[in-house]
């Protein structure tokens, strides 16, 4: 696995415990984290807005909003076999 995109905004309390949970898995599985602030695209701000904090893998989704370790250590490891 190489790579997660990490879709977040500033002041989001659901983010900042997201990336906690992230980064402990990344030090488990040995991927790299992007970081994308939404609120600097429209884009991403229409298609996230509701969603945040979003984690994505290979243009899948793979939890947004509330993310729990166990959930996405599970859909990461089925991504890795």
């Amino acid at each position: 696995m190489n790579s997660v995109i990490f879709y977040t905004r500033t002041q989001c309390g659901l983010c900042e415990d997201a990336k906690i949970t992230l980064k402990l898995l990344q030090g488990e599985l040995g991927f790299e984290i992007t970081e994308i602030d939404i609120d600097d695209s429209d884009d991403l701000t229409e298609r996230f807005g509701l969603m945040i904090p979003v984690v994505e893998r290979g243009g899948e989704i793979l939890q947004y909003g509330q993310i729990d370790y166990f959930t996405l250590s599970k859909r990461l490891h089925d991504k890795t076999r």
